[in-house]
């Protein structure tokens, strides 16, 4: 199969578009957490379960998120209610820029994701919640 654009090309082009914050932004950030700032965590059931998650982290998978988020969905989420900011995270930082890119498609005004997903988080803060 050939392809004109791979995932790589796909998420730096969406880097290019969104706000990536680091993995210490992020941690100042939830040291004030309030339910206006709601950190998403997209990875499969199953890596979650694995490897636990950061603490306060909101479990969506990847293929809900959309669904979740839309007030005229079906599987809306209360939770967006009173969502102020939102930042999303994943494994690596892949799926969570496509993501961010995705909800600023659908008019998310304050949305970021987080560098270097799960794995950067454990390597520089190593705090994380078991399920």
């Amino acid at each position: 199969m050939q392809l004109s654009k791979g995932f790589k090309d796909l998420v730096a082009e969406a880097e290019s578009e969104i706000t990536t914050l680091s993995v210490a932004e992020v941690a100042q950030k939830l040291q004030g957490q309030t339910a206006e700032l709601i950190l998403i965590d997209l990875r499969d059931v199953r890596e979650v379960k694995r490897e636990g998650k950061i603490a306060g982290s909101m479990h969506i998978p990847r293929g809900m998120l959309e669904f979740w988020i839309d007030p005229d969905s079906p599987y809306y989420r209360a939770e967006f209610d009173e969502a102020k900011e939102i930042i999303l995270y994943c494994n690596k930082g892949w799926r969570s820029a496509l993501a961010t890119q995705t909800l600023q498609t659908m008019g998310v005004k304050n949305v970021a994701h987080m560098s270097g997903g799960m794995e950067q988080w454990i390597a520089e803060n190593g705090s994380i919640e078991q399920n």
